[in-house]
């Protein structure tokens, strides 16, 4: 598939909403500055619904084409895409109690050393791990918890293409299947009296990630659909974005039962304008943050943490210069991680098969 370059500009800057939301009370921004930012992580939503929308269109034809066979390569993808960097990150925050040994402060208890396994598998947002460990809070690295979820996404995904033909799917029932898969995640929150899509994520993480990414891939079949008569299409995704975002705004409705659709509208018209020109969201700078999203958004956490031991005092009061230089601290530490950890990694994995073919018929010659 050719790649929709503004989708991944706007990953970008999604994951940017995510660190300010991180920040939101060391920024020192106006209370209207800092509503928004506390809202930074509808960008998680926006990552669950991108997720399955984008691995639809990557990877559905092949898995319905090849069936079984191809699933083994699908998977070792998407552990290539996501572990490795997952793993290099936690060394770094053994790192981070080491340093709080040394310097002589308490241990922490964001860091448990008999749950690091649990996380290094990315299983701490599994229902039954979660109950056979007692997991009740975000530990290690707290943006880690997605992953967790879409680890489950990604085993569960290739079901989907091996069952429904979505290209023959009429339209009204993708659209009801979209509908339905946000009506699951708002009556499971709500009938346990979550009142934001952030509340209780050990608990409702999992259902967060899987109705959203289920809603994703149906979005992927319905753009597949419409983007050669796209205009139309991009007029009601807009609309029904405005109408959800207002709704949300002016108190209507909570951000449980409309903020999924209102993500869903705005994916939507992003991915059908995602190659014109004048999309900002495809310049190549804006383009570049998408690609080293992933870093920004799995290191800033853990980052912000070491920074904060060596020269915050006062969270709630950091100099401005302070601050921007841990900003620029996190876009220098993506950029790294991603040609020096995440990418090199990816190409190692994704080259195992073919060593191993080589291997095999070397071994047989």
């Amino acid at each position: 598939m050719t790649e929709l370059r503004a989708l991944t500009g706007a990953r970008g800057l999604a994951a940017w909403f995510v660190v300010l939301y991180h920040l939101r009370f060391s920024l020192g921004v106006p209370d209207a500055v800092l509503r928004v930012l506390a809202k930074g992580y509808f960008s998680v939503d926006f990552f669950f619904l991108l997720s399955g929308f984008v691995i639809w269109l990557s990877y559905a034809d092949r898995i319905g084409t090849q069936r079984w066979a191809s699933i083994p390569s699908f998977l070792l993808r998407r552990v290539a895409r996501i572990w490795p960097l997952h793993l290099f990150l936690l060394g770094f925050a053994l790192v981070i109690v080491l340093g709080l040994s040394v310097t002589g402060r308490p241990a922490d208890p964001q860091y448990p050393l008999d749950m690091l396994p649990l996380h290094a598998l990315l299983l701490q947002c599994w229902p039954v791990a979660r109950e056979a460990f007692g997991v009740a809070a975000l530990q290690w690295n707290d943006p880690a918890w997605s992953i967790s979820c879409e680890m489950a996404a990604y085993l569960a995904f290739p079901l989907l293409p091996l069952a429904i033909d979505l290209k023959r799917t009429p339209t009204i029932v993708l659209l009801m299947a979209i509908a339905g898969s946000f009506a699951i995640l708002a009556y499971v929150m709500l009938s346990r009296q979550a009142h934001a899509l952030g509340d209780g994520i050990p608990y409702f993480g999992m259902v967060r990630c899987l109705t959203q990414f289920a809603a994703g891939a149906a979005l992927g079949a319905l753009w597949l659909r419409f983007r050669a008569e796209s205009t139309p299409a991009l007029g009601v995704a807009l609309v029904v974005s405005a109408i959800a975002f207002v709704s949300f705004g002016t108190g209507l409705l909570g951000e449980i039962a409309i903020i999924p659709t209102a993500l869903a509208g705005l994916l939507f018209a992003i991915a059908l304008t995602a190659n014109h020109p004048a999309n900002p969201l495809g310049w190549r700078v804006v383009h570049y943050l998408g690609e080293i999203s992933f870093a920004t958004y799995l290191s800033h956490s853990l980052l912000w943490k070491a920074y904060r031991m060596a020269f915050v005092g006062d969270p709630a009061h950091v100099a401005p210069p302070i601050m921007a230089v841990f900003l620029a601290l996190v876009l220098a530490a993506s950029i790294m991680l991603y040609h020096g950890v995440e990418r090199p990694a990816q190409r190692w994995i994704n080259r195992l098969p073919s060593r191993r073919r080589e291997r095999l018929g070397e071994s047989v010659a």
